[in-house]
């Protein structure tokens, strides 16, 4: 790839999220809407146990998400306001970087259905939820690199034992070379806020002390990065193989501490560090969308208790038989991806925990 001098200098990423247009999206469309469905006729009847076995289920699914509005000044939680003990609390980012070579349309669709799950399905005070994108009227909750910075620190501060946090983003990722001898690869992953030309990325071990290391026992973070090279933008310490069932060790050879202070932080990415997530219209066929959000979240509205590793299996399968196809089926798709793919998604964690029996719950 690309340095990232060379990408300050000529103002464009190199690397950041694929965008898949025209006719081929809509050929893909066909091709994961047909995967879905399949999958979807199974998930209302299907959840995952122990050991991955298919379980019936004896709930009925939720209601699919109206993602019709999407409020554009959600106010500061003030007071008691979302701060109370077992409180749930989020904070969620779209870049769309308009009007610049590199941008991006999914993004605020993704913040919109995302908000709508977190409310839905988990429960989520509209109050508790913090939204930045480009399309706000007060620059306050613009995504910028002071304000993202800010609302890190916010979704954090005052969390007590039983309270749950989600932090969301949608936009580009890239990662530039680590000089701290803390990562394995030997590159820090970052997010890109929508001024980062000008006042540069956020840092894995920046996102990493700002709300991984102050985490308090009983409280739980999930991190859902729907950006490139977003594998370890947390830092955190385990990774999970899904091929061997097994955490791997991803402590920074420097021996800097990563760990939190007694809380669990968990992270779903798109990718991997040394790969690219994927902007697609072909799920709607008419909005863009982030490919691992979409697939996320069409399978925990559809899934009942559904378990970590439920949740990556039914991923990786509907994942793989878009690929499949594509690959097969679709020249023109070839022509313009070459060897690009829509990549499987990466479950990282502050602790390892049994993935076929804990439930994904945010």
């Amino acid at each position: 790839m690309r340095s990232y001098e060379l990408m300050m200098e000529t103002g464009i990423p190199n690397e950041c999220k694929a965008i898949i247009p025209g006719p081929a999206s809509m050929e893909l469309g066909n091709q994961i809407r047909h995967a879905l469905s399949k999958t979807k006729s199974n998930l209302h009847q299907y959840s995952f146990g122990n050991g991955g076995k298919l379980l019936k289920s004896t709930r009925p699914s939720s209601s699919s998400t109206n993602v019709s509005s999407l409020d554009t000044k959600p106010p500061y939680p003030t007071g008691n306001s979302g701060e109370a003990h077992g409180m749930k609390r989020a904070l969620l980012c779209g870049v769309t970087y308009q009007n610049k070579k590199y941008s991006l349309k999914g993004t605020v669709n993704d913040v919109r259905r995302m908000k709508n799950l977190l409310m839905q399905r988990f429960g989520y005070r509209r109050d508790c939820i913090r939204i930045l994108t480009e399309d706000q009227v007060d620059s306050d909750f613009m995504p910028t690199k002071k304000n993202i910075q800010d609302s890190l620190k916010w979704l954090v501060e005052g969390s007590e034992s039983g309270d749950s946090l989600v932090f969301y983003f949608s936009g580009h990722g890239l990662r530039q070379p680590d000089f701290n001898d803390d990562e394995k690869d030997g590159f820090d992953e970052t997010i890109c806020p929508v001024d980062f030309m000008q006042e540069g990325m956020i840092l894995d071990n920046e996102i990493n002390s700002t709300i991984v290391r102050p985490l308090k026992k009983g409280i739980t973070l999930h991190a859902i990065v729907d950006a490139c090279h977003s594998g370890t933008v947390l830092d955190l310490e385990y990774i999970y193989d899904p091929h061997n069932d097994i955490w791997n060790d991803n402590k920074p050879p420097s021996k800097a501490d990563k760990s939190t202070s007694g809380g669990l932080a968990i992270c779903l990415s798109a990718c991997g560090d040394d790969q690219m997530a994927s902007d697609t219209s072909a799920f709607t066929g008419k909005e863009m969308t982030g490919a691992m959000t979409f697939i996320l979240i069409h399978i925990v509205e559809n899934v009942p208790e559904i378990t970590y590793g439920g949740l990556l299996n039914q991923m990786h399968a509907c994942i793989e038989q878009v690929n499949n196809k594509r690959c097969l089926s679709v020249p023109c798709l070839r022509k313009l991806f070459g060897r690009r793919k829509i990549e499987n998604p990466m479950l990282s964690s502050s602790q390892e925990f049994p993935v076929y029996s804990k439930k994904f719950l945010l």
